[in-house]
């Protein structure tokens, strides 16, 4: 089994170390060593977290020379080789064989990826989300819990889709806009946009890009 450290100190770091554990269960993969805590993060008062320990920051680069990381969602840059960058699907997730996952991903569990769909770097899906054939979703896509696209939907980079929103087939979401929780989205979406309600509709443009 391949050394492990979670790159992040957050809740969603806390839940990725037991889906470590339940994949071990089912397939033994990986050796989990504990957490890293991200530059610019506050070193949190506890010495341990949901069982392993805090290691240290970004120095564990070099000192764990052989070992993967695997980001927690919104911890910043992994300045590191993407060979090092490690996946993690939850073993009750349905990903199909012709889907595309690339490297940091996170898929949490009862979540669905259909066929031919191609997810970039460092996206994070969370649990119950439903990612539909021939969609594409690009690097640091982040959708909550819930969310529903339907077929051949394309996401560009470092949008958030809120939890439990639902976008119609083949409808294009701009880089970095934002898509507010139970919002229906049936047209495309301009890039660095709020949208909310059903039908969605633009609330305003994003200030923190």
């Amino acid at each position: 089994m391949r050394e492990l450290i979670i790159y992040g100190a957050g809740a969603h770091a806390q839940e990725m170390a037991e889906i470590v554990d339940r994949l071990n269960r089912v397939e033994p993969t990986w050796r989990l060593l504990g957490f890293a805590i991200p530059e610019g993060h506050p070193d949190p008062a506890a010495s341990a977290l949901n069982g392993y320990p805090m290691l240290g920051g970004s120095e564990l680069f070099g000192r764990y020379a052989d070992a993967a990381f695997l980001p927690e969602f919104g911890s910043g840059r992994l300045e590191i080789e993407r060979e090092r960058i490690a996946t993690l699907i939850a073993p009750t997730s349905f990903v199909s064989r012709t889907a595309n996952i690339g490297a940091g991903c996170v898929i949490y569990p009862n979540c669905f990826v259909g066929a031919n769909a191609s997810l970039g770097d460092r996206v994070f899906v969370l649990s119950g989300s439903a990612i539909n054939h021939d969609d594409c979703l690009e690097d640091r896509v982040t959708l909550a819990s819930g969310v529903t696209l339907a077929g051949g939907v394309h996401v560009e980079a470092e949008c958030y889709l809120g939890q439990a929103c639902s976008v119609r087939q083949d409808v294009r979401i701009g880089r970095g806009s934002l898509i507010g929780m139970g919002s229906v989205v049936l047209a495309d979406v301009p890039p660095g946009v709020v949208m909310v309600g059903n039908p969605a509709r633009q609330l305003r443009r994003r200030e923190d890009l």
